[in-house]
């Protein structure tokens, strides 16, 4: 009798919803486990130790040693000037086109289409046609020598980080406009109807109950794009190669060089540094969620 008692309280167990979830996330948790956390707290061992095989504890003589290095002082303010000026514009350009392709317009499907074909689209394919338009002897230069005005050297200059953001841009918008367009239809319309019949104007729709139902997606789009700036070193190698103008030489080509030169200590101190930042962002992003929580209820 006990023993029947005992297979059955097993057997509820194993079909229980949370058992259930549980055995479908393992093979994710399990690679996750594998190919990210255990590699990632190694390399958080090796940022204390003089060398990776057989190394002795030294402290935080590599973070120092990184903080006074002049490349990652460059690459650290290269990243923190494109993610503070490619994540609002992304952000702000994605929910003006969702809004847009929100309305009723004959060419909407096409535009949906539009937005969503840089994300399947492999990207060592398409930057061939940036390097077409922003070469010396490019299609832009092209245009402003038949204009009679200067060309300019685009991935030589300052303007590097300008063509970067612009295709960073490109390539992402898609996916954000996905998501807010998704958040845009879940508000009920009666809102809107209930508000224009007390005389409320369109901005104050806009203010009012657009942007407030739509915190928790601004939020989601906002992480995913600080997220999608730190992995920009893609589209930055493919155009401009492992050692581009000083004014794109981010974070990502850092850690690519120092893994080249096998200085595994810095590499692994700048990714720490770099995941730190990403998670003391990332707690701050939940706290506001949290409190926008509480407030709507």
């Amino acid at each position: 009798m006990t023993s029947n008692r005992y297979w059955s309280k097993l057997f509820r167990f194993l079909h229980s919803e949370g058992i259930t979830a549980v055995l479908f996330l393992a093979p994710s948790l399990i690679g996750f486990l594998i190919f990210y956390l255990i590699p990632f707290a190694m390399g958080v061992q090796y940022s204390f130790q003089d060398r990776a095989v057989d190394g002795s504890f030294v402290g935080l003589t590599n973070y120092k040693a990184l903080i006074e290095s002049d490349s990652f002082h460059k690459a650290a303010s290269n990243t923190l000037l494109f993610t503070s000026v490619g994540a609002p514009l992304i952000i702000m350009l994605s929910l003006l086109c969702a809004h847009v392709l929100n309305q009723k317009l004959f060419i909407r499907d096409w535009l949906q289409t539009a937005f969503v074909l840089p994300l399947v689209v492999p990207v060592a394919s398409v930057v061939m046609v940036w390097q077409i338009l922003f070469d010396w002897n490019g299609t832009l230069n092209v245009l402003l020598d038949r204009l009679q005005l200067e060309r300019i050297d685009w991935m030589n200059s300052d303007w590097s980080m300008v063509v970067l953001i612009i295709v960073y841009i490109w390539k992402n918008m898609g996916y954000n406009v996905i998501l807010f367009l998704a958040g845009l239809q879940t508000i009920p319309k009666d809102y809107y109807e209930t508000a224009g019949i007390e005389g409320a104007g369109n901005w104050y729709k806009w203010f009012h109950i657009t942007l407030v139902y739509l915190t928790p997606t601004i939020i989601l789009v906002v992480l995913m794009s600080i997220i999608n700036c730190f992995k920009v070193f893609r589209e930055a190698y493919l155009i401009a190669g492992a050692y581009p103008h000083d004014r794109i030489y981010m974070l990502q080509h850092y850690m690519n060089n120092m893994f080249l030169s096998l200085d595994i200590q810095k590499l692994t101190a700048a990714s720490v540094v770099m995941v730190g930042c990403i998670f003391c962002f990332v707690m701050v992003m939940f706290a506001i969620e949290k409190h926008y929580r509480n407030f709507m209820e």
